[in-house]
């Protein structure tokens, strides 16, 4: 057809308004299959990276879930018992004497000479009372016992001269007899008045508060003024005294050590707040029978303290001396408390836990005295988890040193 004919329906022509001709419609089409298979690689190449990061991502929760799942623990191989040792129990430090100091005579108190911390001699005087009422009570008794005294004179006198009269029958067996009675009598009333005096000189003398025995004054709960009541029932102690030098200290002992102790015995005392420092003593009184609420027994321990280095009422540390009754020792931190009874875990030789039931001999903290439930040649756990269980499959960590070296 013309160009007039194509032009008459429409179709446009192969070339364009600047003379140049269309490209053909099979490279349209070869440029269009190139397109389409780049981008199908590219999906293609895509699908396959993100399947390769899942499988290795799936690998990779596989190996962490397999870490995971293995128990990793430490172990350690159990050492002989020592032949002897010691057992520290916690101790109070006392005076080998202490008392609290109250009035025997009631007033107010004048004035007083030792303050707390005050050293003091046997007999020293502490305090002084003002007793007005004693006081007049005494007087009053002696103003009586005077009379008394005159009266028993004359009651003698008169006695005598009626046995004279008696002698010459003069009067009657009758009125002698009563001349007697009159004089015993006045004998009995003037003892009585001494007495009387005696009591009331002995409660004067009680205005003078005096040191029953050497040592220090750890308590004043007086002041000058104050209205001290006779007694101990209601009234409050003037002073609390106690003697530092020897100290007595008292240790409860557990049922379980109580066959390993003995009057004589030589003990350690130290105390947390003298680093360094031990002081030794000898135990002096066993008490004969157990405490049943706490199973314990007291035992008393006699301390020297020349230099008042210690006071009364530290708490302190004794350590005991024992006989070991245990054949092996593991660190403390390989124990596991089970309904049972206490456990340990040992590890055999195919990774495999096994919890041993044991007996504990002593409990020294760091460390424990196993007297029967594992050997020497055994592997046990240390820090185990409450979750381990007999029959459980672990691999050791690393090896660890044995016994006390390990605590």
């Amino acid at each position: 057809m013309t160009e007039k004919t194509h032009a008459s329906l429409a179709i446009p022509s192969r070339e364009t308004e600047s003379g140049h001709a269309l490209p053909p419609r099979n490279r349209e089409w070869k440029r269009a299959k190139i397109a389409i298979f780049i981008v199908l690689a590219l999906l293609a190449l895509g699908a396959l990276r993100t399947v390769i990061a899942n499988l290795m991502q799936n690998r990779a929760v596989e190996q962490t879930t397999k870490q995971n799942a293995t128990q990793y623990v430490n172990v350690v191989s159990p050492t002989p018992a020592e032949s002897g040792g010691a057992t520290t129990l916690p101790g109070t430090l006392r005076g080998s004497v202490e008392s609290p100091i109250y009035a025997r005579s009631t007033g107010y108190l004048l004035r007083w000479y030792a303050d707390i911390g005050t050293r003091v001699k046997q007999g020293q005087l502490l305090a002084e009372l003002d007793t007005p009422e004693i006081d007049q009570e005494l007087a009053q008794a002696s103003a009586q016992r005077q009379q008394i005294s005159s009266s028993l004179a004359l009651a003698k006198s008169s006695l005598e001269r009626w046995q004279q009269l008696r002698q010459r029958d003069a009067v009657s067996q009758q009125e002698l007899d009563e001349r007697q009675s009159t004089y015993a009598q006045s004998v009995a009333n003037l003892a009585a008045a001494d007495a009387n005096v005696q009591r009331l000189r002995q409660l004067e003398s009680f205005k003078r508060i005096v040191a029953p025995f050497a040592g220090v004054v750890t308590q004043r709960n007086v002041d000058v003024g104050d209205l001290i009541d006779a007694g101990s029932g209601t009234s409050r102690a003037l002073f609390a005294l106690a003697q530092s030098d020897p100290l007595r200290v008292y240790v409860q002992l557990p049922q379980a050590y109580a066959q390993n102790v003995s009057v004589g015995q030589k003990v350690v005392v130290t105390q947390a707040e003298l680093p360094g420092q031990q002081f030794h003593g000898s135990v002096t009184h066993i008490s004969g029978a157990i405490d049943v609420p706490t199973r314990s027994l007291q035992v008393e321990v006699t301390l020297p303290n020349p230099d008042n280095t210690l006071r009364p009422g530290a708490y302190v540390q004794v350590a005991l001396p024992s006989v070991a009754r245990a054949e092996w020792m593991v660190p403390g931190n390989a124990l596991l408390f089970r309904a049972e009874g206490p456990r340990l875990a040992v590890v055999d030789a195919k990774g495999n836990v096994q919890l041993r039931k044991i007996v504990i001999a002593q409990d020294l903290g760091q460390t424990l005295e196993i007297e029967s439930g594992i050997d020497g040649n055994d592997r046990v756990v240390i820090n185990p988890s409450d979750s381990i269980a007999d029959g459980d499959h672990v691999e050791i960590a690393q090896p660890q040193k044995s016994g006390k070296e390990a605590s």
